[in-house]
């Protein structure tokens, strides 16, 4: 899971999210690679038990550490402290958990790989469905779900998170925004980056967020290192 120092400029997102889950829906995170939905899963993970009512437990897997659907459910399993099991039995064991839980789920592409099957995604679907389902879920993807999991639709089946996530937009960072990171992480430092400095942090990342932080920091090192 991110740190906080990879986390910035999203509290817009952030408050849709919270007020979508309260909704009693289930949220999709949508963006491209490196945009930052990994750093906005670990800002919901430590706010979930403050800005949700009621408060729900954050439970967080990175999908591209499990290899298919068994070690899924032993992960899930894992991470909330109760017996490995699937079905009926984990159904039972989540309906008992309190507070409830919210499954925060990063890569999520995986599940539409070989070892996964629409079996798992339509228990979580149950799982999530409803008001006081005993999971919420946020999940991450660069793709939106309904292409991402196409084989439901195919078989003449809901797609396992149709109308179950609402999808959220995650957009590049904006000019302004890169901006304001390179202020708020120079804060009271001596150092300040030229404008041409800056103009070139822009245009070389191209709003992803993981380039221009390290960027910035190779930036910040020169000065550091007095090559500047």
């Amino acid at each position: 899971m991110k740190s906080s120092q990879k986390f910035f400029g999203r509290e817009k997102e952030l408050n849709r999210i919270f007020e979508t889950l309260n909704s009693g829906s289930s949220v999709a995170l949508i963006g491209d690679r490196e945009i930052g939905k990994s750093s906005l899963l670990w800002a919901i993970s430590q706010q979930a038990e403050t800005k949700l009512m009621p408060p729900r437990k954050a439970i967080y897997l990175d999908m591209s550490q499990v290899y298919d659907e068994a070690d899924f459910y032993y992960a899930l399993c894992y991470e909330i402290g109760i017996e490995d099991c699937k079905g009926i039995r984990l159904t039972r064991a989540l309906q008992k958990q309190r507070p409830q839980l919210l499954l925060l789920l990063d890569e999520i592409e995986k599940m539409s790989w070989d070892g996964f099957t629409n079996q798992v995604r339509g228990q979580l679907r149950g799982l999530a469905n409803g008001h006081d389902a005993p999971l919420r879920l946020v999940v991450a993807a660069s793709t939106s779900l309904d292409q991402l999991f196409p084989d439901s639709n195919q078989i003449g089946m809901v797609s396992p998170f149709q109308n179950i996530c609402l999808e959220e937009q995650i957009s590049l960072w904006d000019e302004a925004t890169v901006r304001d990171f390179i202020n708020y992480r120079l804060g009271n430092n001596s150092i300040r980056f030229t404008e041409s400095e800056i103009t070139q942090i822009v245009r070389s990342c191209g709003g992803f967020p993981k380039e221009i932080m390290q960027m910035c920091y190779r930036t910040y090192a020169r000065y550091v290192e007095g090559v500047i």
